[in-house]
């Protein structure tokens, strides 16, 4: 099941999308795409989708999932991508927080900060927690998985490493989370160490990668969060990200007011923003 949320920002409606690709609404059935309707799927059994509501036009798609408590990103978690940056792969997972302030809908506009020469781009496979899972293990983490997004981790890198202190205040400014458009339940996703990934930037291919390379597979980066930390229906984990950043280019290659990215991952759908001047 491919869910979604649609609509102007901050009234958004959650919606599902049927096997034409036509948005059906879901607002009869839960509240939203959230914590509450993603932790008890019993709606979902049985749920006829053709008899649903078919939302018209071309609406605007909010981030898939609502409330969400914590986005929690994984660093270096590819040993290409470490490389091309200049480190090495850690010996466990590096953490690190991405402010929920800065989720934004899977094509909206992404704002380029004030003082930033070094706005980049990373897709990432995006795990949605669906089960409250505290010190799981590893052959039990998928268990606790709703299901799986596209994530576009917009990084500010000269606010991430020259400014001292923790990467967050590079990752979390505003509109630095593009998160859907659909949120693409487990069962649907066979293997998710078994996904292409890809992003362009003014339609030039800059990454093109598979979720294959990943240091951190997704069972085992939910089982360790777990050992720190209870993950909550909602939450967000973003798994890190391929080869071919900006910042790994001779010389970088950075984002500015005009640009256009476009994003996607195997089965779990495609982004497209454009990236615009502060205010």
């Amino acid at each position: 099941m491919k869910l979604l949320r649609y609509g102007p920002l901050g009234l958004e409606k959650p919606g599902v999308l049927d096997e034409d690709g036509q948005i059906r609404d879901l607002s009869g059935v839960i509240a939203d795409v959230g914590g509450a309707a993603i932790s008890d799927m019993g709606w979902a059994k049985g749920l006829d989708i053709a008899s649903l509501p078919v939302v018209g036009g071309n609406p605007r798609l909010g981030a898939c999932v609502a409330g969400t408590g914590k986005f929690i990103c994984i660093g270096l978690n590819y040993a290409d991508h470490a490389a091309e940056t200049g480190a090495t792969v850690p010996p466990e997972p590096v953490i690190f927080m991405k402010a929920t302030s800065a989720i934004v809908g899977p094509n909206d506009d992404v704002i380029v900060p004030h003082g930033s020469e070094a706005t980049d781009w990373e897709v990432e496979l995006g795990v949605v927690i669906g089960k409250k899972a505290k010190y799981v293990s590893e052959a039990d983490a998928l268990e606790h998985v709703a299901g799986y997004c596209v994530i576009n981790d917009v990084s500010e890198r000269d606010f991430q490493t020259k400014r001292s202190g923790q990467w967050t205040k590079g990752k979390s400014c505003d509109t630095f989370g593009p998160t859907g458009p659909w949120l693409v339940t487990r069962d649907e996703v066979a293997d998710p160490q078994k996904l292409k990934m890809w992003l362009t930037v003014n339609g030039v291919t800059k990454q093109d990668g598979s979720t294959k390379t990943m240091v951190y597979g997704v069972a085992n980066v939910v089982s360790y969060l777990s050992q720190f930390m209870t993950l909550h229906p909602g939450d967000i984990i973003s798994t890190g990200t391929p080869p071919g950043v900006g910042m790994g280019f001779k010389p970088p290659q950075y984002l500015k007011a005009g640009d256009v990215v476009e994003l996607g991952i195997e089965g779990l759908g495609t982004q497209k923003q454009t990236f615009i001047a502060d205010v």
